[in-house]
């Protein structure tokens, strides 16, 4: 336990807290951004970044990933506070945490295995556009100097770590430029212009809803959609740290731990978060690697807003958006354009799509569930092509079924006999053929029937016990 703790923890000591202080830096004006897609006050969105970001450092199944308010479930928010308030968000934000609790102790990670690798590419990718079109507002057609800010933020984060390795490069441009703006007065929007934030720490409260029915309906629909959308990008998310790490997660623990730090987030007035792959980019580049670096950035956060807050408000925008194109350069699979032309066609409108529709309606559940959708019914399309071929011999007709036999297909396999047939013997060989569902059995039904009106005798062979047992068991009549 106790070197489970210190791999954990205390591994990499340096490189989680210059990264944590790096993404505590990048967090303070997507907090605030977040906040006000939802429609709430910026310190909303940066107390639940500390709550979520310091609790899920302890109870995640993921270390070195950010979790913290995001754009995806703040959309979602947005009806909730316009006709209800903060109070009932912060009830539906609870709600949602136990939802998430509750999948995590049913084991829900499982049905990450259900999500193509086509999906999860398309995933990637379009999260990637999403973070740098989140960036254009806040550069495009502002001032000359806002671009040139964003240009040397680029070439820090770019060449700077080929000869500084002990301070992460974004850290130094943060800095650097801060200093630079202050001094100059330089014709740049800061930190500040986009909303106001107080120093005080969060407290302690019950949001201020009545204990009904009434209000149970109206916050479940809110609670259930944030669980969801949460613990898929949640998810998603930690399988990418996964994989640029070389290191496993735990994924059921994972989705407990976002339950319970979304359930602590709502006591502490703060909305519903979940992991957020830009940061999670920037953690792991910046190098981290442990849970210290997810605790640095969260208790860093709230010591900015509140001993530096006034500091915090001076730092250039510029910067911040420079460091974001970094990682949304970096998010995106660009081996994907080779993808899409040697990968089946299937594949490739899949991934398509899924991009297609996360950016189209920046929902990131509603690409992911249409990518796997069509998935499956690409996969079911692929799988309902069956073979059958005839063999005539004598007085005797040899069906020979090749193929998987179930709802999709067997249309094809009816269309596949000639019911003119009279006084014939005539054996179905299964021999090559899986029977699936009662549609299947119903076909064959259907088949033998017709055959035995016109005084055929019709014998099935070659079926497997697991196929036998289904007509066994779901057959109209006696086969």
């Amino acid at each position: 336990m106790g070197s489970k703790i210190k791999n954990e923890w205390f591994s990499n000591i340096r490189g989680d807290i210059l990264a944590g202080i790096v993404v505590a830096l990048a967090l303070i004006p997507e907090a605030i951004a977040f906040s006000i897609i939802a429609g709430v006050d910026p310190m909303v969105g940066l107390y639940a970044s500390f709550v979520i970001a310091v609790v899920i450092s302890f109870v995640g199944g993921r270390p070195a990933m950010i979790s913290a308010a995001t754009g995806s479930m703040a959309l979602l928010m947005g009806p909730l506070i316009r006709d209800h308030g903060l109070d009932y968000l912060l009830a539906a934000t609870i709600l949602a945490g136990i939802i998430q609790i509750l999948f995590g102790v049913f084991k829900v990670a499982k049905l990450m295995k259900f999500i193509p690798n086509a999906v999860m590419i398309g995933f990637v990718n379009a999260l990637a556009i999403l973070i740098f079109m989140a960036q254009v507002p806040h550069f495009l057609g502002i001032s000359n100097m806002t671009y040139l800010f964003v240009a040397i933020t680029l070439v820090i984060v770019y060449v700077v770590p080929r000869f500084v390795k002990i301070i992460p490069a974004p850290l130094i441009a943060i800095i650097l430029l801060t200093i630079v703006s202050i001094y100059t007065s330089a014709d740049v929007r800061t930190v500040g212009d986009l909303g106001s934030i107080t120093s005080s720490l969060p407290s302690f409260f019950i949001p201020d809803v009545p204990f009904t029915f009434e209000t149970l309906a109206i916050i479940f629909p809110y609670s259930f959609a944030l669980a969801i959308v949460g613990l898929l990008e949640s998810l998603l998310t930690s399988t990418i740290v996964d994989d640029m790490t070389g290191t496993e997660s735990k994924k059921n623990k994972e989705a407990r731990g976002q339950g319970i730090a979304n359930t602590i987030t709502g006591f502490f007035g703060g909305m519903a978060g979940c992991a957020m792959i830009g940061q999670s980019v920037i953690n792991v580049k910046s190098g981290g690697r442990g849970r210290l670096s997810a605790f640095v950035a969260g208790s860093f956060l709230i010591f900015l807003i509140i001993v530096l807050g006034d500091l915090v408000v001076q730092i250039p925008m510029p910067a911040l958006v420079g460091i974001m194109i970094m990682v949304s350069i970096g998010t995106f699979d660009w081996s994907s354009f080779r993808y899409i032309i040697k990968a089946p066609k299937s594949d490739a409108a899949v991934m398509l799509i899924t991009v297609i529709i996360v950016v189209a309606t920046n929902d990131l559940s509603k690409g992911v569930i249409a990518g796997v959708i069509l998935s499956a019914v690409f996969f079911v399309a692929k799988i309902s092509k069956i073979n059958v071929t005839k063999q005539q011999e004598n007085e005797k007709l040899n069906v020979h079924v090749q193929g998987q036999l179930f709802f999709a297909s067997t249309e094809s396999f009816i269309n596949a006999f000639d019911f003119n047939t009279w006084d014939t013997d005539i054996s179905i060989d299964f021999s090559n053929a899986q029977i699936w569902d009662e549609s299947a059995v119903g076909a064959i039904d259907k088949v033998v029937l017709k055959y035995q009106e016109h005084n055929n005798q019709v014998a099935l062979t070659g079926l497997n016990p697991a196929s036998q047992k289904m007509i066994g068991k779901l057959a109209v009549h006696d086969l």
